[in-house]
């Protein structure tokens, strides 16, 4: 143990040992070479030594080296149709328990040679999982079981199954965490419940292997490793790292206890003494008529607001028994541009000072207010307390999970009292795996970049072009500027583009109708009453641009259009 940080596996030290002692041996004298075999021989007894004590650290190891038919046993309940296959992981060799179906629920279970305490100092539970098809609604936890005699068969395993620790990821909607969930056995009440870590770490959003551990030590402490990075470390005594918490409370609020009926949480009361004030009219309108307001000076009440198009004709297939009566469309009445308005004046709206609402009776303090009531404490009948979690044994391990996504592999699931032995695995079972997929992942996020920044040259080079189209005018300018803002800083070029196209779509609408908003043929309105404000310029210059445009096609029947205050 103590060289072994330095190998990967417990073969690779006795290897370095007989390289030691064969090359020396070769080039000594003879009469030395006697002391020299017994101090290799007592080196590799060493060796094998501790292979058996590195062997009796691994309490559980599935490598899927091998198909898990008659091994595992698939679940026979009838909602868990998903169906697991023995399947390579993708740019390897390696094979796994393989997730193969969309949107079903999978379980699986595999029972252990000997049941394992978790009692008995540290304790590491580790497995690989890669998500190779990602991971959006679905789990991809391992379940680690007790004892068939608390009520279960394998061939029916199922959510119902009773468990000790639940451990993995997990993530659909706003649920994105590695779970550790332990069920606890209260040894007053007999019942177990669920514990559950607080502030679990999330779950990675790569394609990738990843391994993940949970070391229990005697402490009381539990560590939670993503690819032998720790992520989190609990207490798990602390009521701030575990909820609910394994010591439950010494008190408890009394189930019996009621409220009295003449208990008073009001803490402030209408004053019972007030009155509303004479003068307090609660029908008065929030507005008034302002009688102050003036019609402005040249306003056309005779005039319309909109007047039939003189120059729009009936289309010359428009039949009136199937298209009904045929009505010209409107147009902003030319004379209301230059004068305040057109139709009947009325007076604007102002506040009505006189305005008060509904009275209410103002607040004062409650004299009979006695707080907020709360049943009365009394003692815990279930509270307990220990140095030390009684941890139900491990018989099985199963995988018991419904996912929308295929692709989830399983691999190289371990039990070990040893966090050295489990480093050992992951350092030769998942690192070079880890490693492989990560430079092809480098390497197509590289060729997506590339790809990336040419579409950017070509979209941009197209938008110079269109910059240079007559019609955008005074509008140039601001196109120009954000492809430069684009060009020297391309993670804006989503955001200039869709600018740019906005004002193209902006210019283009003027164009065509002249900044007046047009209504179908055959809709009917009354004249709309203005405020009295005066009509601005930019409406005098879209009247000119949207009759220069009805001279181009008069025969067409337009939609009616409603003037712009």
């Amino acid at each position: 143990h103590c060289f072994l940080p330095f190998f990967y596996t417990y073969s690779d030290l006795c290897y370095f040992i007989f390289s030691s002692v064969s090359i020396p041996y070769l080039v000594m004298e003879e009469r030395n070479r006697r002391m020299w075999t017994q101090y290799a021989l007592l080196l590799l007894a060493g060796c094998f030594v501790s292979q058996l004590c590195a062997s009796s650290d691994v309490k559980f190891y599935e490598s899927f080296d091998e198909t898990f038919d008659g091994r595992w046993i698939v679940s026979e309940k009838e909602e868990f149709n998903g169906v697991w296959k023995h399947a390579k992981s993708e740019g390897h060799d390696d094979h796994g328990l393989l997730v193969s179906e969309k949107a079903k629920k999978y379980a699986i279970v595999k029972e252990l040679d000997n049941v394992v305490s978790l009692n008995d100092g540290t304790m590491v539970l580790q497995y690989e999982v890669r998500l190779q098809g990602g991971l959006e609604c679905g789990g991809a936890y391992l379940k680690y079981l007790r004892p068939q005699e608390a009520g279960w068969i394998p061939k029916e395993f199922s959510n119902e199954s009773p468990y000790t620790i639940m451990f993995g990821p997990d993530r659909c909607g706003a649920t994105d965490k590695i779970h550790f969930i332990l069920k606890h056995k209260n040894p007053k009440s007999g019942e177990y419940i669920e514990h559950h870590l607080k502030f679990p770490p999330s779950v990675p959003s790569d394609k990738l292997t990843h391994v993940y551990t949970a070391v229990l030590k005697p402490n009381n402490e539990l560590l939670i490793l993503v690819d032998g990075e720790q992520k989190k470390k609990a207490d798990l005594l602390s009521d701030y790292d575990i909820e609910p918490p394994l010591i439950p409370a010494e008190t408890i609020p009394d189930p019996d206890d009621k409220k009295p009926e003449d208990w008073d949480e009001r803490e402030k009361i209408p004053d019972p003494d007030a009155k509303k004030p004479d003068d307090w009219d609660e029908d008065a309108p929030m507005e008034i008529e302002d009688e102050d307001a003036e019609k402005p000076e040249g306003w056309l009440d005779d005039e319309p607001e909109e007047i039939d198009d003189p120059e729009a004709t009936k289309p010359e297939d428009w039949v009136d028994d199937e298209d009904g009566e045929w009505e010209a469309p409107k147009i902003d009445n030319p004379k209301c541009e230059v004068v305040p308005g057109c139709g009947e004046w009325t007076r604007p709206m102002k506040r009505n000072p006189a305005y008060n609402g509904k009275w209410h009776a103002p607040l004062i303090e409650n004299p009979n207010y006695k707080g907020v009531w709360k049943p009365r404490d009394i003692p815990n009948p279930n509270y307990f307390k220990f140095d030390r979690p009684n941890f139900e044994p491990i018989a099985a391990i199963g995988i018991e999970i419904w996912t929308m996504q295929d692709g989830i592999l399983f691999d190289n699931i371990m039990i070990a009292s040893d966090e050295k032995v489990a480093e050992s695995y992951r350092m030769t079972a998942w690192k070079p795996k880890f490693d492989i997929e990560k430079e092809k992942q480098k390497a197509e996020e590289a060729a997506s970049i590339g790809g990336l920044k040419g579409f950017q040259k070509m979209v941009l080079d197209l938008l110079y072009k269109v910059a240079d189209i007559p019609f955008l005018g005074e509008h140039k300018s601001k196109v120009l500027d954000l492809l430069e803002k684009a060009e020297k800083q391309p993670n804006l070029t989503v955001g200039a583009v869709i600018s740019i196209i906005i004002i193209i779509f902006t210019v283009f609408l003027k164009l065509i109708f002249g900044g007046t908003q047009q209504q179908p043929a055959k809709a009917t309105g009354k004249a709309k009453k203005s405020d009295g404000a005066e009509a601005s310029s930019s409406n005098k210059e879209g009247a000119t641009e949207k009759k220069e445009d009805q001279n181009e096609d008069a025969a067409a029947p337009r939609r009616r259009t409603r003037r712009e205050n």
